[in-house]
């Protein structure tokens, strides 16, 4: 008897463990056979496997990779926070500065985020990465289907500078056509609800758009009015490629226009997981700051 349960940590044999999941429900499909519904711990994935196909990762494997995975993570953020006090020190922040004197107090003013995610846990994870990152963000969890329903809300109450819509996504077990939307699990969701965001902000610099998860739909979600989306090649993303991204256009000068190159290289997956388009940075430079 298979001693899987809902909340285990596994892998899939058949595919090599590659993915480290946690079971979220098992199911008895048409044939009698077990079936869980697994989540990627650090990958925005969900999948289905026979329950026969999962090998349980033992608590004492499982603290070892996410020992390793938190390391990775704090290195990426602290590298992140260096290259920014670099760039404020010697680069475009210090000629973009107001022709300020030097010992000046000015103020800084990122852009302002709102993250809607269909996974509470990966929500907060990504909202603890914006406060060290010290990016101004606004997060609630909403289920994919949701979304287009109440983007309008949340963008009226919060007026973001920068929009990610993520969850959960993924090509179906017989996907074969990459250009048919019903090969995708949540890709149509995350493109309504761009839609619904464009129709009330159309501007791509006024509102800045990632949009996607693992394997969407990368074409129509940027034809929808993303300025970034997944997945150029429908890889799967890390959990903090969205927030890698949005980062760079928090903290980039309005008055540039932001390389694709450098926007991708903070992301974990790079130009096979996500793309986008030329955009402007949302960051302004505040003068004089105040002493209360």
């Amino acid at each position: 008897m298979n001693k899987i349960q809902a909340g285990d940590i596994v892998a899939r044999r058949s595919y090599g463990f590659d993915i480290i999941f946690r079971v979220k429900a098992i199911y008895e499909n048409q044939a009698g056979k077990l079936i869980a519904i697994l989540k990627g711990v650090d990958i925005r994935l969900v999948a289905d496997a026979p329950l026969e196909d999962l090998v349980p990762i033992v608590n004492l494997e499982y603290n070892r990779y996410r020992n390793v995975s938190a390391e990775q993570n704090n290195e990426k953020l602290n590298h992140i926070l260096t290259n920014r006090r670099i760039s404020r020190d010697h680069g475009v922040w210090r000629s973009n500065a107001l022709n300020l004197m030097d010992g000046a107090e000015y103020f800084d003013m990122p852009g302002k985020v709102l993250h809607i995610d269909g996974d509470e846990e990966y929500l907060k994870k990504c909202l603890d990465a914006y406060q060290k990152l010290k990016i101004p963000c606004h997060g609630f969890s909403i289920p994919e289907q949701e979304q287009p329903k109440l983007i309008l809300h949340y963008l009226q109450k919060h007026q973001p500078d920068i929009l990610v819509i993520t969850g959960h996504d993924g090509l179906t077990k017989d996907a074969f056509d990459f250009r048919s939307m019903d090969s995708y699990r949540n890709s149509r969701h995350f493109i309504e609800t761009v839609k619904a965001a464009r129709r009330f902000i159309p501007g791509r610099d006024d509102l800045v758009i990632f949009a996607g998860a693992c394997q969407s739909y990368y074409e129509e979600i940027l034809k929808a009015g993303a300025n970034f989306a997944s997945s150029p090649r429908r890889v799967f993303i890390h959990i903090f490629d969205p927030v890698f991204i949005v980062e760079k256009i928090a903290y980039t000068s309005i008055k540039e226009t932001l390389t694709l190159n450098d926007v991708l290289a903070n992301t974990v997956t790079g130009i096979d997981g996500v793309g986008g388009i030329e955009t402007r940075g949302c960051f302004r430079l505040g003068y004089p700051k105040s002493p209360y």
